[in-house]
């Protein structure tokens, strides 16, 4: 190994296990171990500008093992992305740009938020089709914008993580070969020795899944690990599995190997045994001059190749004006006006809003070709196709439409990845119940504030005959008690169109919750759903009630507003399938909605209260779910539950004390 090397990697053992040591907290065993890999690939192998690190064809670099995070600090601090010695030492404390885990948007040269194990190498998948997309869409046979690799680094976590198994199968099935992942293979986990729970062939599971594997029998061996990625690169038609035996804490005499070096600091002794060990200095977050001289030399590298790629595109957006045009909108997210067409709010008088989300989908497509996304295997009941882009697939890169398979969770964080990587627009599409397998990876959409597009039909107990498993009463209070996440149930085709709009158009995640069964059109229905919540139907002067609905409980409340006005009590009927947008709302305007006066408020909603509170106050009701559904037809289901104009009309007189 060359000399320089091994200062580096032992730099980065040594920050590592100091930052961590300062902190008092941490996980310091695979930095450690991972060194040597880590370095070799960002040093000998890796595409990128410290420069620019927006660089839309470097190569990406996501470190799935989020606990590791001092290991890509230490790259980062190295190879000058604007980390200082500070910010390492900094370490775990708030405010710092080097927190426990990485964070998307927060440290300059971070891909993607990791952490929770698994999410990154499903996001790895995510940015590995976007390559895989945009080079069939602008490579030219003189041209090449589009050629670069993504790496994910992860752990033995990792692999026992379901998502991983997911998105590794989908991965193989696609043949995405620009991707590659580096196993950390240390047999280690917070328990112990991963025989405890995990004794499985690894190795002949990727192979099972399509992938070629590649192993490295010890992880300090730079040449090796510098052959490996090599042969990685060259096979371009499988995805890559490097498997690199590793020893957890190496370098620290006590702990190396051990379960102990995992997740706690090594302790001061043991930081004084490791400086001995690698042969290091006295001095603290020391880093040899020669260290950074080769990293700046490094970096201008990547500083060239992004230059010669810049030169390129110059001379491509030269020849082809439109292809450049059509880079630069992807790219850029330019999206069209569509309000401003009629032709986009047009639709049936009655129909389910899962059948007018397809057409405001396909509406969309028509303006927006760098729209990409698919079902988990529930596309014709998603009403999620775009009918004219064609399928993604190993044999077709340029198709828009992706079929997951039955993987909710890796689906939603392989959109992630898709979004992360730039110059497309992703989105997902599943039943409303299945929102549970989805979970965290759209909380994660939401901390990064993605603009991920949900899908998510059959969205109540009007499911019908499935019975409770596939029946959704408590998913709308969870998806909205995410922060940043923005969830829509519309009541007709407008709003639906309205929340696509939304959606298309927003810098954050959004739900379309949708209906299975048919929803009539209202009239004045439309932009107004952008607010949130307005008033659908209102009565003369001041009213008694307000009626709050939303998706297919609106035209309850719209049959309950003529019942009572029939006995001479004045309802009002608010419409509100999205409560974020509402609270964006200025306060005045939702005042006038909701207008304070007016203490008598019924809510209406196929789902658990939990979050109506809010809106209908102590002198409020519900009409909501109290349990599970049941199995049998959606008509006599909602008849049985109580949502019928009688039940709501009723409701609303005892609320007003007749």
């Amino acid at each position: 190994m060359n000399p320089i090397d091994q200062q580096a990697i032992n730099a980065i053992r040594m920050l590592s296990a100091q930052a961590v040591q300062k902190a008092n907290s941490g996980h310091p065993g695979m930095p450690m171990g991972a060194a040597p890999m880590a370095w070799t690939l960002w040093s000998k192998h890796m595409k990128h500008n410290p420069d620019d690190p927006r660089w839309p064809d470097r190569d990406r670099f996501i470190l799935s093992a989020g606990h590791a995070s001092m290991l890509v600090y230490s790259l980062l601090h190295l190879f000058g992305y604007g980390l200082t010695m500070d910010d390492i030492k900094n370490f775990r404390q708030l405010g710092s740009k080097t927190p426990g885990h990485p964070e998307y948007g927060h440290t300059v040269g971070v891909e993607t938020t990791t952490g929770p194990l698994g999410q990154g190498i499903a996001n790895a998948v995510g940015m590995a089709i976007a390559e895989a997309r945009l080079a069939a869409e602008f490579n030219t046979k003189d041209f090449t914008l589009v050629d670069h690799y993504t790496y994910a680094l992860c752990g033995d976590g990792c692999m026992m993580e379901g998502i991983t198994a997911e998105a590794s199968s989908l991965a193989g099935t696609l043949q995405l070969g620009k991707l590659i992942v580096l196993y950390d293979d240390n047999e280690i986990s917070i328990e112990g020795d991963t025989d405890i729970a995990f004794r499985e062939n690894v190795g002949m599971r990727y192979e099972a899944y399509g992938w070629q594997v590649i192993s490295v029998e010890c992880g300090n061996d730079t040449d090796a690990l510098s052959a490996a990625i090599a042969k990685a690169k060259a096979d371009t038609s499988r995805p890559s599995l490097i498997i690199v035996k590793t020893q957890i804490g190496f370098g620290c005499p006590a702990k190396q190997g051990k379960a102990s070096a995992h997740g706690e600091p090594l302790g001061v002794d043991n930081i004084a045994a490791t400086r001995a060990q690698l042969g290091w200095p006295e001095q603290d977050f020391y880093v040899p001059r020669e260290v950074y001289a080769l990293t700046e030399t490094l970096a201008k590298t990547g500083a060239a190749a992004e230059a010669a790629w810049q030169a390129r595109l110059a001379a491509y957006r030269a020849k082809y004006p439109e292809r450049g045009r059509a880079w630069d909108e992807w790219m850029n997210g330019k999206l069209p006006d569509l309000p401003a067409d009629p032709g986009y709010w047009e639709f049936k008088d009655s129909d389910a809003t899962r059948n007018s989300s397809g057409i405001a989908l396909n509406r969309i497509a028509e303006r927006v070709p760098n729209l990409m996304g698919g079902s988990a295997d529930l596309a014709p009941s998603n009403k999620s196709v775009m009918k004219n882009t064609g399928d993604f697939s190993a044999e077709n890169r340029t198709g828009g439409n992706m079929h997951f398979g039955v993987r909710e969770h890796a689906m939603a964080a392989i959109c992630n990845g898709m979004a992360l990587h730039g110059g497309l627009r992703a989105y997902a599409a599943t039943f409303f119940t299945f929102a549970d397998y989805m979970k965290h990876a759209m909380r994660l959409s939401a901390m990064m504030k993605l603009p991920v597009t949900y899908i998510l039909t059959h969205d109540s107990i009007g499911v019908g005959e499935d019975g409770p498993t596939h029946e959704p009463v408590e998913q709308l209070a969870m998806l909205r008690s995410i922060p940043g996440m923005t969830v829509f149930r519309p009541a007709d085709g407008r709003e639906t169109a309205a929340a696509w709009w939304y959606a298309i158009n927003a810098d954050g995640p959004t739900c379309l919750v949708l209906t299975r069964q048919n929803l009539p059109l209202y009239p004045g229905t439309g932009m107004d759903a952008l607010k949130g919540a307005y008033v659908l139907s209102d009565c003369e002067g001041t009213p008694d009630i307000l009626l709050l609905a939303t998706g297919s409980e609106v035209e309850l409340a719209i049959g309950a507003q003529a019942e009572l006005a029939g006995r001479g009590i004045r309802a009002r009927v608010v419409s509100m399938p999205s409560f974020e947008r509402f609270e964006a709302q200025p306060e005045q305007y939702r005042k006038a909605v909701l207008p304070d006066a007016v203490r008598a408020r019924l809510a209406v909603e196929a789902a658990t209260s939990f979050g109506w509170e809010r809106y209908v106050g102590l002198d409020g009701d519900t009409v909501c779910m109290r349990g599970y559904g049941a199995s049998g037809p959606a008509k006599e289901l909602f008849i049985h539950f109580g949502f019928t104009v009688d039940n709501v009309v009723s409701r609303a007189l005892a609320l007003l004390g007749k």
